[in-house]
């Protein structure tokens, strides 16, 4: 099989190709990033000479080079990561979201279905339902929409676009809404890599307002042989809710990243709260544990070790995100393949 992987460079694609390549060695991966802020070749170096692994630099807002790629490369699927997907962002600056997560699904839409109806898978998120109270039922797949972000705003309106290209067109599609991903490559913005890098330089850590907004969190590896099992088995037409049934506070996700980091709470730097903070996300992944057997194998205890662990041993990584160095990487690598 070949697999075009939009947003391939960034945190939850680039552990997708790995995943993949590591799964399925016989497949090919097109690999197609925009590299933004958030994309960095530098996640897939060890992989980059894979002679089933190709990267493009594309814009998936750029319909006709959209188009032409899909045209050239010819996949038999098409995984959708790319997205604009932070929160503080999209309060600063929502027109960069509206555009990528919107008009660039439609470009991918439209091409797929130009190019012979191609198999569309959509990643999206929790978020676009809104936020639950402490005692709601945990979101599922005829749980309303209700984004309250930009960012969930854009996210709520790609996902009615792949199902009315499914419904109109009779497009292959499949989607998936996740919870809250942690593990490598996370870009050190977010809450668990931005903690313990800062812990690692001995800088203190911002916790927004009170510290009680509860995630369901769920390791990267675990969601990325989830949307293999979608890929591979799931129903056309159908969303399924990717949870990791790990439902933590904020302040508790602080402790236990203080706790195994061997730091107490004097690192704790209380901070204003984000505007429209959610309080509560949380993921009922009954559909997919039993029609397509999938559960998280990942125990949150031992994906938060092996993830610090990852951290201190690749200092150079983050360090280069944080001084923006990491975005000289295409220029040096790439750029006269």
């Amino acid at each position: 099989m070949k697999l075009l992987v939009t947003g391939g460079a960034g945190f939850i694609g680039s552990n997708f190709i790995h995943y993949w390549i590591e799964k399925h060695p016989e497949d090919k991966i097109v690999n197609l990033d925009a590299l933004t802020y958030a994309g960095n070749l530098e996640n897939l170096k060890s992989i980059e000479n894979n002679p089933n692994y190709k990267f493009v630099k594309a814009d998936i807002s750029d319909k006709e080079k959209i188009n032409e790629i899909i045209s050239d490369e010819k996949p038999d699927a098409i995984v959708h990561y790319a997205a604009e997907s932070h929160v503080d962002r999209s309060i600063l600056g929502p027109e960069a979201f509206v555009r990528t997560n919107v008009l660039g699904t439609f470009n991918l839409l439209e091409a797929a279905r130009q190019n012979g109806n191609i198999r569309f898978h959509h990643v999206s998120t929790d978020e676009v339902f809104g936020s639950l109270g402490p005692n709601d039922a945990p979101f599922n797949e005829t749980t309303p929409y209700d984004p309250r972000s930009p960012y969930s705003a854009s996210k709520a309106s790609s996902d009615h676009l792949v199902r009315a290209y499914f419904h109109t067109f009779g497009l292959p599609i499949t989607i998936s809404n996740c919870s809250n991903n942690y593990g490598f490559y996370q870009f050190p913005e977010k809450l668990i890599p931005l903690f313990v890098t800062n812990l690692i330089e001995d800088k203190k850590i911002p916790l927004y307002g009170d510290g009680m907004n509860v995630r369901d969190w769920l390791y990267v590896e675990d969601h990325s042989g989830a949307v293999d099992l979608i890929l591979q088995k799931g129903k056309i037409g159908e969303t399924y809710c990717i949870g990791g049934n790990c439902e933590k506070t904020n302040k508790e996700i602080t402790y236990k990243i203080l706790e195994f980091m061997g730091k107490d709470e004097k690192m704790i730097e209380f901070v204003a709260d984000r505007k429209g903070h959610d309080l509560r996300y949380s993921i009922d992944s009954s559909k997919i544990q039993h029609e397509l057997g999938w559960t998280p194998k990942t125990s949150f205890e031992d994906g938060m070790k092996k993830t610090i662990q990852w951290y201190k041993e690749n200092e150079s990584w983050w360090k280069k995100i944080k001084s923006g160095e990491y975005q000289n990487y295409y220029e040096k690598n790439y750029k006269d393949r």
